[in-house]
């Protein structure tokens, strides 16, 4: 997540994302922007009810020690980048500086509504060309029988040259984000075989369904105008994501941008309506118990709300 304006940069140990990231890429942990350090586990709060978020601002950081829960941010502040130190990377070698490890080793579990570690990706919809330039991974084609049916391809002209390309479609849009979870649910496997194979062995499990997943949306992601297109989109990165396994997959943003960026969840937005929710803008823990009383952005139930405490941003279960 990537802290709403500032606190939403702040991101994650809670759970930036991906998968999200959202996912969702930041302007929490879990967003598009840079990320900034927020809140230690507890904060006041119950054993039972509080937890913390982490991504990659904090890599390298020490964790929190026994939080009730954790989510982790497996993007890098983008979709399409990956938390450098979400596994072992060359930049983290040792399965002891994974934040994926880091979580499920410390974290209790004793919650009654939260499992011991939850996901977030960043998330986005860039359209097929984006500040003039072409979006490699803008998707070409897909299956007929997909919820907005074949991704087709156009024509775009750039600086004098012509390039084919996929169009600017609901179905292009949904593929996308399909293709985003698809790779969320890939470097997930990737980064706990990693973990896994080294000594001395332990065991984190890569299994999407494993998780609960938090799509990070945010203002401070790309997005296109068409809120339509962008309601595909997270379609599809639902639909991946559940393809992958997941049994849960909800929304972390605030009702102002969540509005932004989808046009308000209502009848045209199909398979977002209802999702749950995990709310930030919370200073306090106060604040954030008081948080779950309002009016849900999706539809749905907020389940976490998130404040902002240093080093780490706590969470609170709903």
């Amino acid at each position: 997540m990537s802290r709403w304006t500032r606190t939403l940069r702040a991101c994650r140990f809670g759970v930036r994302a991906v998968l999200l990231a959202a996912l969702i890429g930041a302007a929490s942990t879990p967003a598009l922007a840079a990320a900034k350090p927020g809140g230690h586990g507890g904060g006041g709060g119950t054993a039972t009810t509080t937890g913390n978020d982490v991504s990659y601002p904090q890599c390298g950081s020490t964790l929190p020690s026994a939080p009730a829960f954790a989510i982790v941010g497996l993007t890098g502040g983008l979709a399409n980048n990956l938390n450098p130190c979400f596994g072992p990377s060359s930049s983290y070698p040792s399965y002891t500086q994974s934040e994926l490890y880091g979580a499920a080793s410390s974290a209790t579990g004793v919650t009654v509504s939260q499992p011991k570690v939850s996901l977030y990706v960043n998330t986005a919809d860039p359209g097929n060309v984006y500040n003039g330039t072409l979006i490699g991974d803008w998707p070409q084609s897909s299956l007929t029988t997909d919820q907005y049916g074949s991704c087709l391809t156009t024509s775009v002209t750039l600086s004098s040259r012509t390039y084919t390309v996929g169009e600017n479609s609901p179905a292009c849009a949904w593929q996308y984000g399909f293709n985003k979870a698809a790779q969320d649910a890939a470097w997930l496997a990737a980064a706990a075989s990693a973990i896994n194979d080294q000594q001395p062995q332990v065991t984190v499990n890569g299994s999407a369904g494993s998780y609960p997943w938090w799509l990070d949306v945010e203002t401070a992601n790309t997005w296109q105008s068409n809120t339509a297109m962008n309601v595909a989109d997270l379609q599809g990165m639902i639909a991946g994501l559940k393809a992958a396994g997941a049994a849960t997959v909800g929304a972390y943003s605030t009702a102002s941008q969540w509005d932004t960026v989808t046009g308000g969840t209502n009848s045209l937005s199909g398979s977002l309506y209802g999702i749950p929710e995990w709310l930030p803008g919370a200073r306090t823990l106060s604040g954030a118990m008081a948080a779950c009383s309002q009016t849900p952005f999706t539809g749905g139930q907020i389940t976490l709300t998130q404040w902002f405490s240093r080093p780490f941003d706590s969470d609170f279960a709903c």
